[in-house]
């Protein structure tokens, strides 16, 4: 009994330290696209924003402020014209993104 226990105790522990080397951004990217689809930048929060590639805290919440300001957005390629996202970043994320309906 005492070596099952510690043979589950052990398990356990390795687990446990493989969870924590995931990064942060990975489990959120699992979080908001499972399966490999694509965020939904009509409908995704600042919290699954950033784990797209190059999207940090800031630039999602400037996503969310210019959707909430300007309707959702109808193209990616609209995502331009938040302040910040130039074409570099936009060619990081414009295969794992989409603006739903399709």
């Amino acid at each position: 009994m005492f070596q099952t226990m510690r043979r589950l105790a052990g398990i356990l522990m390795i687990a446990l330290l493989a969870a924590a080397a995931v990064p942060a951004p990975a489990l959120a990217a699992a979080a908001s696209a499972p399966g490999g689809e694509k965020v939904n930048i009509n409908a995704a929060t600042a919290d699954q924003l950033t784990a797209l590639p190059g999207i940090g805290p800031s630039y999602a919440q400037r996503i969310v402020e210019y959707r909430e300001k300007n309707g959702p957005f109808k193209k990616v390629e609209d995502l331009l014209n938040v302040t910040g996202i130039g074409e570099k970043t936009f060619e990081k994320i414009k295969d794992r993104i989409t603006v739903g309906g399709k």
